[in-house]
């Protein structure tokens, strides 16, 4: 178990400040794929710039949800990043990570801030396999979420999110699941956790060095208190409570928080390594 303190690397720090009211980027026509992008900076002569690092997100509360929207708009913050939105038409929770045979139907539209994207109508899992198989993505890191709603403990076998995202790892591409906990969505506390964790491992993503593995990252809404701070847990076994609301103001201590239900109920973001396959 390791814990992280809540605090942010400078440059992760000033993109939020800066970049959190980006515009967003136009539709792509007939391409392979939508895309959205940060503003070029200037260039010069003798410098080239490097190759962005290539997101792909998807999700299962459909192309139109808020998670998704607060997601997309923070990932582009980030300096020299590609973003590639390919997410269910509709709501998909609970779908773990079944598919659709046959060819589902796509349609270019837009997320609620307007960052084009792409609506599959199938599975979350459906969304990310058509990104890979028909649009010919290629993505660094594959991002889902940011879910409405926890996914600690035995829920990661039924989670769409987790599920989408391990459509990801089976196609060779570290997969990083986001989930905001029930009660209240405030999504943008989730964001300084996502950006540090692709700012951590940017350069492992591009050079093909991360584990190709699904990170599971739940953050807990607090009602009172404050977030307690970041700890590497395993996957529970017992889902006892793991619907319940958190605790951000809880006192126990965190050599007792051994698993993620336990940490994310007791207002630590729970970060685990979810198995390729679920369980059963």
């Amino acid at each position: 178990m390791r814990n992280r303190p809540v605090a942010l690397s400078l440059a992760v720090a000033l993109s939020l400040v800066s970049g959190f009211v980006a515009g967003c980027g136009s539709s792509g026509g007939d391409g392979a794929s939508n895309t959205t992008k940060p503003a070029t900076g200037q260039t010069t002569t003798t410098t080239t710039a490097s190759d962005p690092l290539k997101i792909l997100v998807g999700n299962d509360d459909g192309y139109s949800a808020d998670g998704i929207d607060t997601l997309v708009t923070a990932l582009n913050t980030l300096d020299d990043v590609e973003v590639t939105v390919v997410a269910p038409l509709t709501q998909q929770s609970g779908q773990g990570g079944k598919t659709t045979p046959g060819e589902l139907e796509v349609t270019d539209v837009e997320t609620k801030s307007g960052y084009p994207a792409k609506a599959v109508d199938g599975h979350p899992a459906d969304a990310i396999n058509v990104a890979f198989d028909e649009l010919d993505v290629q993505p660094d890191v594959v991002i889902t979420g940011i879910n409405e709603g926890q996914n600690v403990g035995p829920l990661v076998d039924i989670s769409g999110t987790v599920g989408a995202a391990r459509a990801g790892v089976a196609h060779g591409v570290p997969a990083l699941a986001t989930s905001q906990g029930t009660e209240s969505f405030d999504y943008e506390s989730a964001i300084p956790f996502i950006l540090d964790w692709v700012t951590e491992h940017r350069g492992a993503l591009q050079s093909g060095e991360a584990p190709v593995e699904v990170v599971s990252l739940n953050v807990p809404s607090c009602k009172s208190g404050e977030i307690r701070g970041l700890l590497e847990v395993e996957v529970g076994t017992d889902g006892t409570g793991a619907l319940d609301a958190q605790d951000c103001e809880s006192t126990k201590a965190e050599d007792e928080l051994t698993t993620d239900v336990a940490a994310f109920l007791n207002g630590y973001v729970s970060m685990t390594t979810v198995p390729d396959k679920p369980a059963s």
